[in-house]
C-alpha cells in the first residue's frame, strides 16, 4: 500500500494528499445544519423565555435551554475528537457545584446552572453559527473549483461566476485554450478551498479545547508537565554534580597549594646543606657533626 504523508508534508499541495483535511472537510458539512438548529433553537428559547418569564414559564424555559446546551456539548465534544483529532473529556466539575450534599430537583438544577462548564458549553454553540456562516466559503470555492476542473471533458459548457450590476457573469468555454485555461484555474481553486477548510476547522478546533473540556488524562495540570518535572529533577541533579565536582576541584586545588608549600620547606631544608661539599648528605647528622669538628 502506497503511504501518502511524505506527499501530506509539502508545503502547499500538500493540503489533497493530507487526510485531516477531509475529516475537517466532514466537520464542516455536518456543522452547516447542526449550526442552523442550534441558531433556530436558541432564538426560540430566547424570545420566549423571555416574553413568558412574567409567568414562570419562560424562565423554566430558559433553564431547559442552559441545561439541555450540555447534552449538544457533548455531542460537539465527541464530533471534534473524531474530526478535528482533539482527545476531550467532560470537565468534572458537577460533583463541586453539588458539594452541599443536597439533593432533589432544585439541587439538581442549581448544581447545573453553576458547573462552569455549563456556560463554557453554551458559549461554544453560541460561536458555532459563525463557524456555520464561514463554511459557506470554502464549500462555494470547491463547488465552482470543481466544475471548472471538469471542463476539458465538459466543453462546451457555460459556468456563471455571480453577478455584476444585477447581471449573471457567465463565462462561455468554447475551446481546448479556454478548457485548460479553466482547469488550471479550477485547481487553484481546489488549494484555495482546501487552505480554508483546514482554516475555519482549526479555529472550531481551537474553540473546542477552550470550551467543550480538557485534555484526557491531563488532570490539574496539561500534559507533558510530568516529564518537564523529571527534566528539571535532571538538570537539578546535573548541577548538583557540577557543583560537587567544582567543589572538589576546589579541595584538589587547594590540596595541590599545600603541597607546593611542603616543597618549599623541603627545599629550604636542603638549603641548610653546605654547597661546597657536593659528598655531604644533609640527612647524615653524623657527617654534619664531623663537618663541624
Amino acid at each position: 500500500m502506497v503511504s501518502l504523508r511524505p506527499l501530506a508534508a509539502l508545503p502547499v499541495v500538500g493540503v489533497i494528499a493530507d487526510g485531516r483535511t477531509y475529516r475537517h472537510l466532514v466537520y464542516l458539512l455536518i456543522a452547516v445544519p447542526l449550526g442552523f438548529v442550534y441558531s433556530g433553537i436558541g432564538s426560540f428559547a430566547l424570545v420566549f423565555g423571555v416574553l413568558l418569564s412574567v409567568v414562570l414559564v419562560g424562565v423554566g424555559l430558559l433553564i431547559a435551554a442552559v441545561i439541555g446546551s450540555r447534552l449538544v456539548a457533548g455531542l460537539e465534544r465527541w464530533l471534534a475528537n473524531r474530526l478535528l483529532g482533539t482527545d476531550l473529556v467532560a470537565a468534572d466539575d458537577l460533583p463541586a457545584a453539588a458539594a452541599d450534599g443536597s439533593t432533589g430537583a432544585t439541587a439538581t438544577v442549581r448544581a447545573y446552572l453553576s458547573a462552569p462548564s455549563t456556560w463554557r458549553g453554551l458559549g461554544f454553540i453560541s460561536l458555532k453559527f459563525w463557524v456555520t456562516v464561514a463554511a459557506v466559503a470554502p464549500f462555494a470555492v470547491l463547488a465552482q473549483a470543481l466544475s471548472l476542473v471538469g471542463a476539458p471533458v465538459r466543453y462546451p459548457y457555460e459556468t456563471t461566476f455571480g453577478e455584476v450590476n444585477g447581471e449573471p457573469a457567465v463565462w462561455a468555454i468554447d475551446t481546448a485554450p479556454e478548457a485548460a485555461l479553466a482547469a488550471g484555474l479550477g485547481a487553484v481553486g481546489l488549494l484555495v478551498g482546501l487552505h480554508l477548510t483546514n482554516l475555519i476547522a482549526g479555529g472550531a478546533r481551537l474553540m473546542a479545547v477552550a470550551l467543550l473540556g480538557e485534555d484526557a488524562g491531563s488532570g490539574d495540570r496539561p500534559p507533558g508537565d510530568a516529564g518537564r518535572v523529571t527534566v528539571d529533577g535532571d538538570a537539578a541533579d546535573r548541577e548538583g554534580d557540577a557543583g560537587r565536582n567544582r567543589d572538589g576541584d576546589r579541595d584538589s586545588e587547594e590540596g595541590t597549594e599545600s603541597g607546593e608549600g611542603s616543597d618549599s620547606d623541603a627545599d629550604g631544608f636542603e638549603s641548610d646543606a653546605d654547597p661546597a661539599d657536593p659528598d655531604a648528605d644533609p640527612a647524615d647528622p653524623d657527617a654534619d657533626r664531623n663537618d663541624r669538628d
